[in-house]
């Protein structure tokens, strides 16, 4: 047999074997192997960091969802706003406006929106804070600064029935530091402070 295609027919070989052997490490041993540590060791954060109350699931605490009245594409005033969303809180179609800074119609859009929350709120244009009127760069971020939470106590417990000092604990007990003390900015996640805030005007 002529020796270049006997040492084709080997090389031919000793890749096959090669591909095979890394589509079963890399294709299956890895994937098993890390899906075993992370239901294991991290078991809320590999399925979705999942919240629940009552033993029903209410949404995830690492993404944001609508605090709308029922039926209806106006805030509720009894809870606790999040961010804007550009894609409506939709998990498969996350992303930002794509428009830049100094566009015109974000310009406006960011404008119109101050004005909407200031109302809402019941506070000044000059305390309405960056978070409450842009979107995050995912589109579902769950968490808001503890600015955007402070103007919102007044008219949360209004609605409720409880007293500004309630609630005001409650945003401070609720609120994260920086993470290491360093990383990140402090947040409150708006899912865990409404769900606080549900246990506390049900008491």
């Amino acid at each position: 047999m002529n020796t270049s295609v006997v040492n084709t027919a080997r090389m031919l070989w000793a890749a096959l074997r090669m591909l095979l052997v890394l589509t079963v490490v890399t294709g299956i041993v890895y994937p098993l192997v890390v899906t075993g540590i992370g239901q294991a060791a991290f078991h809320d954060h590999a399925n979705g960091s999942m919240v629940k109350v009552d033993g029903r699931e209410v949404g995830s605490a690492l993404i944001g969802q609508s605090w709308n009245l029922p039926g209806a594409d106006k805030p509720d005033p009894k809870w606790f706003q999040g961010r804007p969303s550009n894609s409506g809180y939709d998990p498969l179609a996350t992303g930002s406006s794509q428009l830049g800074a100094s566009d015109p119609t974000l310009v406006k859009d960011v404008k119109a929106a101050k004005k909407q929350v200031a109302e809402f709120n019941g506070v000044s244009e000059s305390r309405v804070p960056a978070d409450a009127v842009t979107g995050s760069a995912s589109a579902i971020d769950p968490d808001i600064s503890p600015a955007y939470a402070d103007i919102q106590v007044k008219r949360v417990a209004e609605a409720n029935g409880l007293t500004v000092a309630q609630v005001g604990r409650l945003v401070d007990g609720q609120t994260r530091g920086r993470t290491l003390g360093f990383l990140d900015q402090p947040r409150v996640n708006v899912l865990e402070l409404n769900i606080a805030l549900k246990e506390l005007a049900d008491n």
